[in-house]
């Protein structure tokens, strides 16, 4: 939070601990407050998870609702990112592009590890098993 305040302000100004603390303190208690009225939000619809659709809502509910098409347009950023991010690799991801034979050779070793271990058989290759099952 303190670096979110840094950036924000023109570098020669400077916050005072306190007022640091007091901004800090003031976001959670945003968080806090937001969150429970989406939960409430879920809750009315029966819903067990909160969606990001609760959390526009909950801003509506709460007097927020000058900040909507921000938070949404936000929310549409964080989406694209994370789908270019997880487009580049992402977790299973060696860092380096895969042709579509490379990962069906992958996906195809990945299975025979699985069926291996179901089996309780070792990993004896790292070489793909062509598995006749698939071909049909």
């Amino acid at each position: 939070m303190t670096k979110i305040i840094k950036e924000m302000l023109p570098p020669d100004v400077r916050v005072a601990r306190d007022a640091q603390d007091l901004l800090i303190e003031c976001c959670v208690e945003f968080i806090n407050l937001i969150s429970s009225e989406s939960n409430e939000v879920c809750n009315r619809e029966e819903k067990r998870t909160i969606a990001p659709e609760h959390v526009l809502k909950a801003l509506q509910v709460l007097g927020f609702g000058e900040y909507i098409e921000e938070v949404y347009a936000a929310y549409e950023q964080h989406k694209m990112e994370t789908m270019q991010d997880s487009l580049k690799g992402g977790k299973w991801s060696n860092g380096a592009e895969m042709t579509e034979e490379e990962a069906l050779a992958e996906q195809q070793r990945m299975f025979a590890e699985a069926r291996a271990r179901m089996n309780g058989g070792g990993i004896t290759s790292k070489q793909p098993d062509t598995d006749q099952s698939l071909d049909s």
